[in-house]
């Protein structure tokens, strides 16, 4: 995760704004809650932009134009810093976050390549992803220079329907359990004792992603997600700022935006964070039609 150079004047300079928080749908609550634990004084605004989900299938310039929108909408709100909670997301459209709102702080989620070279023991790692974040020449830059210090080589699987079946709630179903064997057994089987987690998504089936390495052969795999490095990233960005709030918890410290249902979000909210919020839909139009809010 890159920042901005720490002279940068932030634009808000309020200690007391929020932090926005987006991803295209509910994976990025496994980003939220890292947040939420480490910083509970702190205002949260999260956007799941689930009536344009998933990213993963869709052309950069869409994912762009998505991710400037709401990164708009969280400009009009007035917040201290913007989370990129979604790996396709970052790794298409924050350069171009970055370039509209020089002065804001911005924080994106990469693939754990590092760590899992690490602590990797047969130096052979599995990276779970979607098709725009593996083809992406921001994935493959970072792949190519970890590769190019050391001995590991990264198996990339495309893991087509998954956000689907977690963006419907179906964290344990027969279908997501057969889809999660789908793509890592054969992993498992070309000698990968590390599985990086390259989409906010996964982390909410990561049972059942060690489960299925386990069924392969690999008896203690290794999962790995970013998301308590991007709160940390976010914590070091906000104090070398000034701008972390040390007063009490706000009445309401999160509120939550959805393009699609304010229900399904609560929901979500309740069954994976067990953290109360208050839901708005906002009117976003659908995949096919213009990315603004109305």
């Amino acid at each position: 995760m890159s920042d901005l150079p720490l002279s940068v004047m932030p634009m808000s300079t309020d200690a007391a704004a929020p932090v926005g928080i987006f991803d295209s749908g509910i994976g990025g609550l496994s980003v939220l809650r890292h947040i939420h634990a480490a910083l509970p004084q702190e205002h949260l605004l999260y956007f799941a932009d689930s009536g344009y989900a998933p990213y993963g299938d869709k052309s950069e310039l869409q994912i762009v134009a998505r991710s400037l929108a709401i990164a708009s909408f969280f400009v009009e709100q007035g917040v201290k810093a913007l989370v990129v909670a979604c790996n396709t997301a970052t790794a298409a459209a924050i350069e171009a976050i970055r370039r509209q709102w020089p002065a804001l702080l911005v924080v994106g989620i990469e693939p754990g390549l590092k760590p899992a070279s690490v602590q990797s023991k047969s130096s052979i790692v599995g990276v779970l992803a979607t098709r725009s974040t593996l083809s992406s020449a921001r994935f493959v830059a970072l792949r190519e220079q970890i590769m190019a210090a050391g001995s590991t080589r990264f198996l990339s699987q495309p893991c087509v329907g998954l956000v689907e079946q977690i963006e419907k709630g179906e964290l344990q179903s027969l279908a997501t359990a057969a889809l999660v064997d789908r793509y890592v057994l054969p992993l498992i089987a070309q000698g990968a004792d590390t599985l990086v987690l390259g989409c906010t998504h996964y982390p909410f089936v990561r049972e059942l992603i060690a489960a299925s390495a386990r069924q392969g052969g690999c008896l203690v795999p290794v999962v790995i997600d970013t998301g308590e490095a991007v709160t940390r990233q976010l914590m070091r960005l906000l104090d070398s700022t000034h701008l972390r709030y040390h007063g009490g918890r706000p009445p309401e410290s999160l509120i939550a935006y959805t393009t699609a249902s304010a229900s399904s979000l609560s929901t979500a909210l309740e069954n994976l964070l067990q953290i109360p919020a208050q839901v708005k839909q906002i009117a976003g139009r659908t995949a096919t039609a213009a990315p603004w809010f109305e």
